[in-house]
């Protein structure tokens, strides 16, 4: 598992910029979103007014056809990202809306998807990873070439952990049973955070004691 430092996403972020699934890696980014979550969002679960994304399926490829499917917990779930994330979700509405009108009687999306193709139609896990080979290029820019889709989803889990975000927050976020698992999975991160809140309270000893 892989995760971006600050410097990188930042890097990535301008990397991206412009790309046709630039809106897909934004919400992985920073949302924790897995891919067949991504890959079957409508726009029906996206409340703009609200701020908040409502997850309750998935979109997998079962025996050779792209079928809805329960999330990995069967557990629904809304999420509040941060509003910048909502700007590029409204971004991306209104320039699919704007295909749409080119493409007229041609456009295919009755599921109203939230990512799709130039006809609507629902972006497959093919058409993500021939994408994925501008990402593979994305991630050399950055110095992570070893970097995977996924690491994306990993590193909004590891950025919200250190940037003092609420574990169980985090945890509906990425679809965890547990807070307890989330912290499990990454510990490495949570271990940081003992050594970094050790350290402020020696620092705060320190300042009394010389009271």
């Amino acid at each position: 598992m892989n995760s971006l430092e600050d410097y990188q996403i930042a890097a990535f972020m301008k990397a991206v910029h412009g790309h046709p699934l630039e809106a897909v890696y934004i919400v992985d980014l920073f949302t924790g979103m897995r891919q067949g979550e991504i890959l079957g969002l409508a726009w029906d679960c996206i409340d703009f007014d609200k701020g908040i994304i409502t997850i309750y399926r998935q979109l997998q490829l079962i025996k050779g056809e792209y079928k809805f499917a329960s999330l990995k917990n069967d557990k629904p779930r809304q999420i509040t990202p941060v509003p910048y994330v909502m700007q590029v979700l409204s971004r991306h509405h209104k320039r699919q809306l704007q295909a749409r009108l080119q493409v007229g009687e041609a456009w295919e999306n009755e599921k109203d998807f939230v990512f799709t193709d130039s006809l609507g139609r629902h972006l497959a896990r093919q058409t993500v990873y021939q994408h994925f080979q501008h990402f593979k290029r994305f991630a050399a820019q950055i110095g992570m070439p070893d970097a995977c889709f996924h690491d994306l989803s990993h590193s909004y889990a590891v950025a919200a952990l250190q940037s003092g975000g609420n574990v169980k927050t985090i945890q509906q976020n990425r679809g965890h049973h547990t807070a307890a698992f989330t912290l499990d999975v990454y510990g490495h991160v949570s271990e940081s955070m003992q050594r970094e809140s050790a350290e402020r309270m020696e620092a705060f000893i320190n300042a009394v004691s010389n009271l």
